[in-house]
């Protein structure tokens, strides 16, 4: 069932689930509610198994501005009917446990904590006029939660440009420094995006969980840990329905049908 999200649209086609920032008002500025609803929209969406990947993107013509900075200065929040899961920590977090591809959609621009959920999803698109920018420090402000993020994502001396800098750079620009995949053309943002979701979702659904939390937890091993570690995890992966069913299938010239997921 679909919690009663206010500010987050849930969508699923296929095996495909987008998830909307739906404060087109605001430009998507990420309230208290926002990143709560989010948390849990994610968390939905990686509890159904007919899902393989996720997109995120905003409502309207624009990615996200960043934090709702009337929030911080003391104005009020929405009221919601989805359970409290969290803050910032916790949706940083939750991107790392999903077990499933979230791919960003970016639209116009992604600016501050907007920045910092592109970092996040394993993947990013955006429209080729897109920009992209952690303007904080104009602000007297730093964008402190989204870095664990960001210098996990680019090179680090581009990320202190980033940071340090304040200015938005271009679309082609945030390709080159490894911020997002690839930039489209605007009438080509939304088939490009879903084609990719589609071509992952047809993947493994149990070996993709387990790769992805072997990513993300030997990102911070050192070297000599990290071997004996992703060596245990592929044991691991080798015991599951999916690698059976994936290697019956190879020896059989055939498509795999994946466990636990429905029809294509």
């Amino acid at each position: 069932m679909i919690p009663p999200f206010a500010d987050l649209l849930y969508e699923v086609d296929g095996h495909v689930c987008t998830l909307t920032l739906n404060r087109p008002q605001r430009r998507n500025a990420l309230s208290a509610n926002l990143v709560n609803e989010l948390i849990v929209g994610l968390e939905t969406a990686a509890a159904d198994p007919d899902i393989g990947a996720i997109i995120l993107t905003g409502a309207g013509k624009a990615f996200c501005s960043g934090g709702d900075l009337s929030q911080m200065s003391g104005g009020g929040g929405e009221a919601s009917g989805v359970p409290w899961r969290g803050g910032f920590p916790e949706l940083n977090l939750a991107f790392t446990k999903l077990g499933k591809p979230v791919i960003a959609k970016v639209r116009r621009y992604a600016l501050a904590g907007g920045l910092g959920l592109v970092a996040a999803c394993q993947f990013a698109y955006a429209e080729e006029e897109a920009t992209f920018g952690t303007p904080e420090i104009d602000r007297g402000l730093f964008p402190m939660m989204i870095m664990a993020n960001i210098f996990r994502t680019v090179p680090r001396r581009k990320g202190l440009e980033l940071v340090l800098g304040g200015e938005r750079i271009s679309a082609a620009e945030a390709v080159d420094i490894g911020l997002i995949n690839r930039a489209v053309p605007a009438d080509e943002l939304d088939d490009a995006t879903m084609e990719l979701a589609r071509r992952l979702a047809k993947k493994a659904p149990a070996s993709m969980a387990l790769g992805l939390e072997a990513f993300y937890v030997q990102s911070d091993m050192d070297f000599a840990s990290a071997l004996p570690y992703l060596n245990e995890k592929l044991m691991e992966c080798l015991s599951t329905d999916d690698a059976r069913e994936g290697l019956m299938a190879f020896m059989a010239k055939r498509e795999p049908v994946w466990p636990g997921r429905g029809g294509s």
